[in-house]
């Protein structure tokens, strides 16, 4: 019995919450006394999936069917479960994105497992199997003991720190689940995913810097981008932005738009309504700019830059780009 891990990848690479998932899944079979197994899907590189030893992984199970470089539900659940059936795991961990959560709400009805999201710790073992998760858009916190034989976990991100082992590689094998066209037949016309102005994909962003309806038209949107390309950063917007189609929609954060949780967030111009902190508020770093002094967001915010955007961001483009010098 080994427990599995579900790990993402994107151009090649292993997302940076897949390397806190695989941080938590080995720290977690060192609790129960077994080991940690991987399972990739699509298009990832084998010396990326080597690399996963560095977190604890023992071994990769790798499905490389080139149908699965696009995320197709049912599909990516049966490669999944073939994987857990071979290792006989009983833990299967995920990284909470918009497919983990899809896919790990699927695997609970098919293997009758328990399902916890958004979780942020590890399990309390002794007597049962609890866990802790965020709840309220991160404004409490709450005990689930999961009872069923298969247990299943959607991590947080950013709430694990990445282990790094030097000299530790894992096996890699080819996984075949004997795919059909049947469980691609839900496969969607577009991707999942769209990348941002920058091209950076804005739920794995370490940065983003967001826009609010203070910077008064799209015309001036170029102070988000040009201080975002500095900084490497995805850019993003408020919700009443993505309504008046300053930007794309897909740029929206907040709550009934993308959740992130980046180790910085800049919010340009933005009031800070509850509906839009309940997007961001996992942010390691909240750094907010906004004239109005009485903006709710300075209340959330770790820093905060009372002042006219279209003075302040210009002079943080400049010191940005200084430190490329």
């Amino acid at each position: 019995m080994s427990v599995l891990v579900f790990v993402e990848g994107l151009n090649g690479e292993i997302k940076k919450s897949s390397l806190e998932a695989a941080t938590y899944g080995s720290q977690v079979a060192q609790q129960l006394g077994t080991t940690a197994t991987a399972v990739a899907i699509g298009e990832v590189h084998e010396e990326a999936l080597a690399k996963l030893g560095a977190q604890g992984i023992s071994k990769v199970l790798y499905d490389a069917d080139a149908r699965l470089k696009q995320f197709v539900a049912d599909a990516y659940v049966k490669v999944i479960a073939t994987a857990a059936q071979q290792e006989n795991a009983k833990v299967l961990v995920f990284s909470n994105t918009n497919i983990g959560a899809a896919v790990g709400s699927k695997l609970a009805v098919r293997l009758n497992g328990s399902l916890a999201t958004n979780v942020t710790q590890l399990p309390k073992v002794e007597g049962g199997f609890v866990v802790t998760r965020s709840v309220f858009s991160g404004k409490a916190f709450a005990d689930v003991n999961l009872t069923g034989d298969v247990k299943i976990i959607a991590v947080k991100k950013n709430s694990i720190e990445i282990v790094h082992t030097a000299g530790n590689t894992a096996t890699i094998e080819q996984l075949a689940a004997q795919l059909t066209d049947a469980d691609f037949a839900a496969a969607p016309k577009e991707t999942v995913m769209q990348d941002t102005e920058g091209g950076v994909l804005l739920p794995e962003a370490e940065i983003v810097v967001s826009g609010g309806r203070g910077l008064k038209g799209p015309e001036n949107w170029h102070l988000v981008e040009n201080l975002a390309k500095a900084l490497g950063a995805a850019t993003a917007c408020s919700k009443p932005v993505s309504d008046l189609d300053w930007r794309p929609h897909h740029e929206h954060v907040g709550q009934t738009g993308i959740a992130v949780s980046p180790n910085l967030y800049i919010a340009i111009g933005i009031s800070g309504a509850i509906q839009h902190l309940a997007g961001v508020n996992s942010s390691k770093v909240i750094v907010v700019i906004n004239k109005d002094p009485e903006a709710p967001f300075f209340k959330a915010a770790d820093y905060g830059i009372v002042g006219d955007a279209f003075e302040v961001v210009p002079k943080l483009i400049e010191a940005a780009k200084a430190l490329d010098r």
